[in-house]
């Protein structure tokens, strides 16, 4: 992906974004990437849902949701058989300057649509992933919501430059797992899964909470519980989601190399025929 096929501020199309805005000077807002598949937008009421949390544990007014579900459908109209949909609200322009927000700020939406590549067909044959050296810190009032400000992710994802690996997994401060920089991380053992707990810092995936929904409806153990690297290297599987990818295994984590275990393709697979 690289140039937009269309973006909209506040329903309006190519309008630019103004200076103060707050989302640009602080990171103040929230943001969710939805895959777009033949028109049809996958899991959208499971990412709004996820949206109106973050701008409730914000503060951030969430009165144009539905305003927003109207501009998501103009933009859904004009895409290609494959794209992303980028939905942004920030709080809004600021009314003075400082990072305390007035609380008379009127909130923007940007919505943009971005082509998407096919997803890669070796992904089946398992990923390449590593370990972070910078680590998340702990706030558990921004745990769990995608917030926009993603400098920990960036960080960790530019310690990979020239890396062939897909993604980078990172621990808190603390030393807990708790994610990969764009993705969910889970782990097999005993033929169910487990994922980290995302209570005092990384993003609840969408993707992440499908997966703990549809194990339950095929009859797979599923738990959220603290890991460490030492239950991830002991695993008998691994494999990472975000919304796009969708439900990816995991051959190698560092110099670990993990047997293919069959339960992440069966998800996967389970998953790619979902609508919703």
């Amino acid at each position: 992906m690289s140039t937009a096929l269309g973006s909209w501020i506040d329903g309006v199309p190519g309008a630019a974004l103004p200076a103060d805005d707050r989302g640009l000077q602080y990171g103040d807002g929230v943001f969710e990437t939805v895959l777009v598949r033949s028109g049809r937008t996958r899991f959208l009421d499971a990412h709004l849902a996820r949206l109106s949390l973050g701008c409730t544990r914000l503060g951030i007014s969430i009165a144009s949701l539905g305003l927003l579900r109207a501009e998501i459908e103009a933009a859904v109209a004009m895409a290609p058989p494959l794209a992303v949909l980028k939905i942004i609200v920030t709080r809004g322009s600021a009314q003075r300057r400082g990072y305390a927000p007035q609380g008379d700020e009127t909130p923007r939406r940007i919505v943009s649509l971005w082509r998407a590549p096919p997803r890669d067909a070796a992904l089946v044959d398992g990923v390449t992933l590593r370990v972070a050296t910078l680590r998340f810190g702990e706030n558990p009032a921004l745990a769990g919501i995608k917030h926009l400000n993603r400098l920990e992710n960036v960080l960790a994802a530019g310690e990979a430059t020239g890396q062939n690996v897909f993604d980078s997994l990172m621990l808190d401060t603390s030393g807990s797992l708790v994610s990969g920089t764009m993705s969910n991380v889970f782990i097999v053992r005993a033929g169910g899964v487990t994922t980290p707990l995302i209570q005092r810092c990384g993003v609840a995936g969408v993707m992440r909470g499908i997966v703990l929904r549809e194990c339950a409806a095929l009859g797979i153990a599923a738990a959220e519980e603290r890991l460490t690297l030492d239950d991830l290297f002991s695993a008998a599987g691994v494999f990472v989601t975000n919304a796009r990818i969708g439900v990816v295994p995991v051959r190698r984590v560092g110099e670990h190399l993990y047997d293919m275990n069959n339960l992440a393709n069966r998800l996967a697979a389970h998953i790619e025929s979902l609508d919703a």
